[in-house]
């Protein structure tokens, strides 16, 4: 387990709450865009309580760093959560549960998706002596709890955190919106300008990051469930669509997704994958006048810096509960497809139909819409809010 200082300060007034209720440890064991929307809630933790902490998973531990009202950030790696969890580790317990007596914290409160079970931390919380423990929970508790919450149906992730949160008190100050967030030191996006190759439209190989975003698109093709990710050659299409129409457009992914990247890129977008760090990406996204993407953690981080979002939203898992959260979104995809609620990871049914419905003329037309710009042709779209 690591623990890294965030560069953030406590907001002005916590550190005479934090005397009196001590540090308050929020979890949220999941990837990058799980961990964004818990962000309000956190903030929410932070207004009322003062300082707090918070435990998360290698693979969220970029998007902590960048979370408003965390005080420290903890890594731990839980056998029981995680796409690939790694094997029990008694030392890594161990080292935790030593962190946390140390800490003494006041209260935790152990933040899961609904098909997530909070148990397995609330027991070693237990064992680090914290005396008040909340989560939600499905399952019966026994004493690990002193309170469970039984999450109300319909919520988006991003109320149902902020419904969890509210049982120990804790509210968003008058002035806070709460939409995600990030905090506002992002690098400048011209820091992925040396990655632009000239090949988009418009581009001469000088500094095409300091676009203010009028003219750039962003197409986010992987995601870490492939489930959620539309087909290589549809985001291809999507991608040399958007070309044509106009836009400069960015291609972006995981240093593991660069063949993907590259191939869905072509000579029609610039490719930037593997070349930005989730700080980096969030630079991107907020430069651009809209963001194509599954979903995945990209399409919630655009959220966190206001980019509307064009969502190939795959209903392996509830849409009400996972599209980006609070800013300018049309949904596409076919949402009474056969995967629906299977909360596959691998596509159940042959040829991926709940995405591959999908037509570029969608996407263009659902990004001109979002961005406010027109395009050459009409087209019917799929679901619309915001």
């Amino acid at each position: 387990m690591t623990t890294t200082s965030a560069p953030r300060p406590v907001a002005q007034g916590a550190t005479a709450r934090a005397d009196r209720a001590g540090r308050v440890l929020a979890v949220r064991l999941d990837s990058d865009g799980d961990v964004l929307v818990t962000g309000p809630a956190i903030r929410a933790l932070a207004a009322t309580y003062g300082q707090v902490d918070l435990l998360v998973s290698g693979s969220g531990a970029q998007a902590a760093e960048l979370l408003p009202g965390v005080a420290e950030t903890l890594r731990f790696d839980a056998p029981w959560s995680g796409m690939r969890p790694p094997r029990v580790s008694p030392e890594s317990v161990l080292d935790l549960v030593a962190t946390l007596i140390a800490r003494r914290y006041r209260l935790a409160v152990i933040f899961t998706s609904f098909h997530q079970s909070p148990l397995p931390m609330a027991l070693l919380a237990r064992l680090a002596g914290v005396p008040r423990i909340v989560a939600t929970s499905e399952d019966y508790p026994g004493s690990l709890l002193d309170v469970r919450h039984h999450r109300p149906p319909g919520l988006h992730e991003v109320d149902a955190c902020l419904d969890l949160a509210a049982l120990v008190g804790a509210q968003l100050p008058p002035d806070d919106d709460g939409r995600l967030a990030v905090r506002g030191a992002l690098p400048a996006s011209a820091a992925v300008a040396r990655h632009d190759d000239g090949r988009a439209h418009g581009g001469d190989g000088g500094d095409g990051g300091d676009t203010d975003g009028g003219d750039t698109v962003v197409v986010h093709p992987g995601a870490s469930v492939p489930a959620r990710a539309p087909r290589p050659e549809d985001a291809r299409a999507f991608a040399e669509r958007l070309a044509a129409d106009g836009w400069d457009v960015r291609v972006t992914g995981s240093a593991q997704e660069r063949e993907l990247t590259a191939y869905v890129s072509g000579d029609h977008a610039v490719d930037l994958g593997g070349r930005t760090n989730l700080a980096e990406l969030a630079a991107v996204l907020r430069a651009a006048a809209c963001v194509v993407a599954g979903n995945t953690g990209p399409a919630h981080l655009a959220a966190a810096v206001g980019t509307p979002v064009v969502s190939l939203f795959a209903p392996v898992v509830p849409l009400e509960r996972w599209t980006p959260y609070g800013v300018p979104l049309i949904v596409l995809g076919d949402q009474g497809a056969a995967c629906r609620g299977t909360r596959a990871r691998t596509c159940p049914v042959p040829g991926h139909p709940c995405l591959a419905s999908v037509t570029a003329d969608q996407v263009s037309e659902a990004v001109a819409r979002l961005a406010r710009r027109p395009v050459r042709t009409a087209a019917r779209l799929g679901r619309c809010s915001g």
